[in-house]
């Protein structure tokens, strides 16, 4: 059969819960003249009468919204086509009793009209109508107050549908405005949250004693909180939790952001300050609702000793939320990335009586959210979420989300070509890290692009390789033998050697293996004209990093970013206060309440919970790796301060000494892999006779005879050339 063009409903038709299609897909389904018709919609489904089309043309169809599911309240998509088996038809019988939810266009309609008047309207346009649980009845065409009635239940269900008769039972569950119940729909479409089940039921708990009951408060003698403060990075998911508990506690959300409060003339900003808490106390009159204030830093910045338009909105905002009485039943909910930004006014009890931090989420709540991005995508069964999790250290919920997406349009783009069957696959999550990176690293001050230096690579050094990966890897790998044996993975590891020994790429390589994130800063990085902003930046440096943990810090050449204090250098110069911040970081002193990730684990043995192997794996690693590990290089070891020698900082001081004659034959193999030596060439022979050469040195080395054979190889050529034109000329 063909598909069926739906048109717009004739005006004769409007409020008569009427379908028109043509005679002959009557016969196909068996539909009499007003049979009960179920008509399945994208994103919903109407209950509606069969009639045939006035014209008897087949291939459209036009359909009255009169019963049909909430998601559906806006309207239909234009230009739909629908297939014939989207149609079928319902046995509905005569319904003995109808409890049902009222939805009224004004809140002065529902103060001031009776409910017995109420019932006797509503039971009156309802007759003769086909309901079905769960949906709802447009009555906008009666021109009354009474907009929709939702039908909550029915009786007999025995089909879930019925036809309400002069003889139905009606009974009204609730009175809401439009505003109200549309608000209520809105907060339905929340999409799942991953990883923040711990946050989501400390929100609900603080939200629901006050909102859903406030009398219990009162005859304690407490007074109900009034605002609770949300504190996180960007793209963490504090609007989406917002809107999520605000759904589970059944109240109705008002959404406050900057420029619909700021305004250009005197005075302005203020008055719409105070529409917004009128319109608040209007909608709580209805029941329980929040007031959400995002981006709080840039309304309510803090206040400085001129008359800013700023001062005046803060001033007023604190007004505000001072006269709430405890007939208001609404509370205020704020959310920022900034909180040293805001006037310290605002953060004391009484008026944002809590805050709550919601931190870059850590390995097990990363896999969570990864989960859920990815319940509803054609997933290959090689994906791996819990390698995926650990490869995006300092993802936030933003970030993985748009990598999950980046994922399918590879997917996609495969497809098309005709690669083969549409579904995502591990090396298209391993494109989109190319892509997508952690948006907490943009602009960072040591983020460098890390090309994959794998061990092999580095010639020589097993000793050194040996240490390193005891003091990197180990603790990653084997996060459960550490904790039984009550060991702590190193603060920091110390390089030191004569120039050209490998020691950055031993560290490149130690980042790459380990999987974790890479930060390298150098002096000139942070060298600043300006007093106090080398310091900054160095505190900003380490905040990134503990947000991207496991992340492996790099300080190359500390010794002129650093230096000593007993130097004859003045106490109060750059390197002095760099190394006061420096020994604080790794001290764990410069780490604030707002960096915090996740709740707060301890690695033990849980009795009586049974965990999957790969579970328990990631909680380990959880717990273990979420400090910053700073490696530094250097080749003046006597220059750096003794303070940042001992045991708790740089726990490891490793000698990375210049190459003997096995680590140079290894290194002249390394360097040589991908050129045509010849068979005279005798490495062995090379590496005795480049005593004291270092790395870079040999390197250097393989580079110029790769160079002078080229220009050889040119001279030769050229020669060539001139004999044969000079042949030709003679």
């Amino acid at each position: 059969m063909q598909s069926l063009r739906v048109l717009s409903v004739d005006t004769s038709d409007r409020g008569s819960q009427r379908c028109r299609l043509g005679p002959g897909l009557m016969s196909a389904l068996g539909l009499r003249l007003g049979s009960p018709l179920l008509v399945s919609l994208p994103g919903g489904s109407c209950l509606c009468t069969a009639w045939p089309r006035p014209d008897l043309a087949e291939g459209f169809l036009q359909m009255d919204l009169k019963c049909f599911t909430p998601s559906l309240i806006s309207g239909l998509p234009a230009h739909l086509s629908l297939d014939p088996v989207q149609l079928s038809s319902v046995r509905c019988s005569k319904l003995k009793g109808v409890k049902v939810t009222v939805v009224v266009q004004s809140l002065d309609f529902k103060k001031h009209t009776s409910s017995g008047h109420v019932h006797e309207l509503v039971k009156d346009m309802l007759r003769g109508v086909y309901v079905h649980t769960g949906y709802v009845i447009n009555l906008e065409d009666f021109n009354t107050d009474i907009r929709y009635v939702a039908i909550d239940s029915i009786r007999p269900d025995s089909t879930g549908a019925g036809l309400i008769t002069s003889k139905t039972g009606l009974e009204i569950a609730e009175i809401q405005t439009v505003l109200h119940y549309r608000s209520l729909l809105q907060d339905r479409h929340t999409p799942p949250l991953g990883g923040l089940e711990e946050v989501i039921a400390s929100l609900r708990e603080m939200l629901q004693l006050p909102l859903l009951y406030p009398n219990t408060l009162t005859s304690l003698g407490v007074s109900c909180p009034r605002g609770v403060l949300l504190v996180g990075p960007p793209g963490v998911g504090k609007t989406l939790l917002v809107r999520r508990v605000v759904m589970d506690v059944g109240a109705s959300l008002v959404v406050v952001r900057g420029p619909e409060v700021v305004g250009s003339r005197p005075g302005e900003s203020e008055e719409t300050l105070r529409g917004v808490f009128e319109h608040a106390r209007a909608t709580a009159e209805e029941g329980p609702c929040v007031l959400f204030l995002d981006e709080l830093d840039s309304l309510f910045p803090r206040r400085t000793g001129s008359s800013a338009p700023e001062n005046r909105l803060v001033a007023q905002l604190l007004t505000l939320m001072d006269g709430m009485s405890r007939s208001d039943r609404f509370l205020i909910v704020g959310a920022t990335n900034r909180p040293d930004s805001l006037d310290p006014a605002l953060r004391r009890p009484g008026r944002f009586d809590r805050e709550m931090v919601i931190g870059a989420p850590t390995l097990l709540q990363r896999k969570a959210i990864l989960s859920v991005l990815c319940e509803r995508m054609p997933m290959s069964p090689t994906v791996n979420m819990a390698e995926l999790a650990q490869i995006t250290t300092g993802y936030v919920g933003a970030d993985l989300s748009a990598l999950c997406r980046e994922a399918a349009m590879h997917a996609l783009r495969e497809n098309v070509k005709g690669s083969g069957q549409q579904v995502v696959d591990m090396k298209h999550f391993q494109e989109a890290l190319k892509l997508v990176g952690p948006s907490c690293l943009r602009g960072s001050l040591g983020r460098t692009e890390l090309s994959p230096v794998l061990w092999e690579h580095i010639g020589g050094l097993e000793e050194v390789k040996t240490k390193l990966i005891q003091s990197i890897e180990w603790p990653m790998r084997y996060p459960e033998a550490f904790a039984r044996l009550g060991l702590r993975r190193p603060r920091g590891v110390l390089l030191y050697g004569p120039p050209g020994c490998a020691k950055t790429t031993l560290v490149k390589a130690a980042a790459t293996s380990s999987h974790c994130a890479f930060l390298s800063v150098s002096g000139a990085d942070l060298c600043s004209p300006y007093v106090g902003d080398s310091e900054k930046a160095l505190a900003q440096l380490f905040r990134q990093a503990r947000a991207c943990a496991p992340c492996i810090l790099f300080l190359d050449e500390i010794d002129s970013l650093i230096g000593s204090r007993s130097s004859v250098e003045a106490p109060n110069s750059v390197q002095t206060r760099l190394l006061s911040v420096l020994l604080n970081e790794m001290d764990g002193i410069g780490l604030k309440t707002v960096e915090r990730r996740g709740a707060e684990r301890i690695l033990q043995a849980v009795g009586g919970v049974e965990q999957s192997h790969v579970e328990e794996e990631l909680g380990r690693q959880e717990v273990c790796n979420k400090d910053v590990m700073v490696v530094a290089a250097t080749n003046r070891p006597n220059s750096i301060d003794s303070a940042l020698l001992r045991p708790g900082r740089l726990d490891h001081i490793i000698y990375v000494p210049p190459p003997d004659l096995q680590a140079r034959l290894a290194i002249l193999k390394v360097c040589s892999k991908s050129m045509p030596v010849g068979s005279h060439v005798c490495l062995e022979e090379l590496a005795a006779r480049t005593k004291l050469y270092s790395g870079a040195d040999l390197e250097n080395l393989c580079k110029e005879s790769a160079l002078l054979t080229f220009v050889c190889l040119l001279l030769r050529s050229t020669q060539r050339l001139q004999g044969t034109l000079k042949q030709q000329v003679f």
